[in-house]
């Protein structure tokens, strides 16, 4: 049936879980339903939850996203950060490493494997290559999650509670 954010006392996103550990948490009185699925039932009185909030705040510490091809990609859409292209993608070092440039979220972007191989071992500005966006890390691993879920359409209506988008 689906996926359900699960926001801390505070409104913040906390986590994504199945439906059914949230129907438990909220048959068990430790979270209540803000959003749900309109069409389908559990049973007469309650709607598959889509959004459910904690009734009690819950400390947890931050996590990082890792950085992996698959995040860089998504981070910028899949779409080559010179040319907008979306075939044959790379990852493209701004500051290429053999100049000293490293692996890390603000100077990996997504390149077409021609943009890239034109670029060579230059900076955007030498090549005469100015970037459509400035790379940075991603704010948290949950919501860029929830990002990618809003994104694929399955679960809109938890744009207004993930900051970031």
């Amino acid at each position: 049936m689906g996926q359900v954010l699960v926001l801390n006392a505070s409104y913040e996103p906390l986590n994504i879980t199945t439906w059914r550990r949230a129907v438990v948490m909220m048959i068990k009185g430790k979270a209540e339903s803000l959003e749900h699925d309109s069409e389908r039932l559990i049973r007469r009185d309650m709607h598959v939850p889509t959004v459910i909030r904690l009734r009690q705040f819950v400390r947890v510490p931050f996590r990082q996203v890792p950085l992996t091809r698959r995040n860089v990609f998504q981070r910028d859409n899949h779409t080559c950060q010179y040319c907008g292209s979306r075939e044959q993608l790379s990852i493209d070092h701004v500051i290429p490493r053999s100049r000293g440039g490293t692996d890390a979220w603000d100077n990996v972007t997504t390149a077409c494997t021609s943009c890239n191989v034109r670029k060579a071992s230059r900076t955007p500005s030498e090549a005469d290559m100015p970037l459509k966006r400035v790379p940075r890390r991603p704010l948290s691993s949950l919501s860029f999650e929830a990002v990618r879920q809003i994104d694929s359409g399955r679960h809109s209506e938890w744009a207004k509670y993930v900051i970031g988008i």
